[in-house]
């Protein structure tokens, strides 16, 4: 494709841009306007993620996109302001503290079961369910206690940011600096920035206030600090990361679930064998995080949902010096990107890739670990993956427990990315009870 042709293509789908041949071979490069390389080579992605991490920074592209809404947090920084940031917030996500905020988790699959059994024989759009469902979790888990921070209003801001701002520009393409305004991307400030006043007031509001009895994720960010520099976050650096947190941890485990779900609708012999496990486990009641171990079948959908419809479905980075992934010359400011869509269905790492098989993870041994990054891996693997895991996990045994899910005719989700890869027209399915 030429620019403009490319352009018109991933600002509809960004899958668009891929070609089938990135689901066949280890690395595919080509030219527009700048150079660029899809690499699907576990060995080259293990270098551009672990090995040589420094020479492949995100790429502008990514910051521009995403820095209006979550400015400098640890989801683009870089070097050592990343670091003292990741530092400081990884005790917060330690399994201990995951574990305990799985009462919330389990909260909102009770009230996600009884608003799909109040729809009785509808059809219900499984995707606006589950966002409706996980942010939930993220509102409480964020702001407990009756913040001052109003879900509704953040939602909306976080919606409408997503649809306007991550949307390629030329410019993107072209590869303009950041200051150069986005014509198409203007709209999206009063919404960001009312939502960023929001998270400081609700910041200073908890620092006046002191911790919740339960300490929720606000607590365990105020308390974090690097072990290094004994540096704290200030409010604008809390605020940016959670914001990431609220944006990523919601919308993420929303579509993992929606596209389970689908699947499961798709496959009954599949959602026959998940619902015998969690009925055989919960015996009636809500799923909880204690119960993960003991679900290993309702884990391998999570997995393997996940590997057909990445939330990320590309990462992009841009080469700072020259180097030599399979073999081919990568120059400084080539755009590298590792599409994770075409890496978890490329034919040469995967076993009938199009497939639906979750028992495909029942050994995950055998399964490359740079083959499949539906969280990132390396030193910036991402730091909620446990916690998105959990709560899947927790609301699709909930489920399936309960009710047997349906196919509406006519009516199948097509996968497309702006920033994430979301279901275009929803998941529509209809549910009946079980015994």
């Amino acid at each position: 494709m030429g620019i403009f042709a490319s352009l018109n293509a991933a600002r509809r789908n960004l899958l668009a841009i891929l070609p089938d041949i990135a689901t066949r071979q280890p690395m595919v490069s080509g030219r527009t306007a700048k150079r660029w390389h899809m690499v699907m080579d576990p060995g080259a992605i293990r270098r551009i993620l672990l090995e040589n991490i420094d020479n492949y920074p995100k790429s502008l592209v990514t910051k521009n996109l995403l820095k209006p809404a979550i400015g400098d947090s640890m989801f683009i920084a870089e070097g050592a302001h990343w670091r003292w940031q990741r530092r400081a917030a990884a005790p917060a996500f330690s399994h201990r503290n995951v574990t305990n905020l799985g009462p919330v988790m389990s909260a909102a699959a009770q009230g996600s079961l009884a608003r799909i059994e109040e729809a009785g024989k509808h059809a219900v759009d499984m995707y606006a369910e589950m966002v409706r469902a996980t942010f939930e979790v993220i509102g409480n888990v964020t702001f407990s206690e009756g913040s001052q921070f109003d879900p509704e209003e953040v939602h909306r801001a976080i919606d409408g940011y997503i649809d306007a701002a991550g949307r390629l520009s030329l410019f993107d393409i072209l590869g303009m600096p950041d200051w150069v305004p986005r014509p198409g991307r203007i709209r999206t400030g009063p919404p960001v920035r009312d939502m960023k006043a929001m998270a400081d007031q609700a910041i200073e509001a908890r620092k006046a206030t002191g911790p919740s009895a339960v300490p929720d994720l606000l607590d365990l960010l105020l308390e974090g600090e690097d072990p290094e520099t004994k540096r704290k976050m200030n409010t604008s650096e809390l605020r940016d990361n959670l914001l990431t947190f609220i944006v990523a941890g919601h919308e993420t485990t929303a579509l993992t679930l929606s596209w389970a779900l689908y699947l499961c609708a798709f496959d009954q012999e599949v959602q026959g064998r998940a619902r015998d496990e969690a009925q055989a486990v919960l015996q009636g009641r809500v799923a909880t995080a204690n119960d993960l171990e003991s679900l290993p079948f309702c884990r391998m959908i999570v997995d393997e949902a996940l590997r057909l419809y990445p939330p990320a479905g590309i990462i992009s980075r841009t080469a700072q010096a020259h180097d030599t992934l399979c073999g081919r010359e990568v120059r400084p400011g080539d755009t590298v990107m590792i599409p994770i869509y075409a890496l978890h269905r490329n034919r040469i790492l995967w076993d009938d890739p199009d497939a639906f098989r979750p028992e495909r993870f029942s050994n995950r041994k055998e399964i490359d670990r740079y083959a499949y990054l539906p969280f990132g891996d390396g030193p910036r693997i991402c730091i909620g993956a446990s916690f998105a895991l959990q709560e899947a996990v927790i609301v699709l045994a909930t489920l399936l427990s309960r009710r047997r899910f349906h196919l509406v005719p006519g009516r199948v989700p097509k996968p497309v990315m702006i920033l994430t890869l979301r279901p275009e027209g929803g998941v529509w399915l209809t549910s009946e009870p079980v015994g």
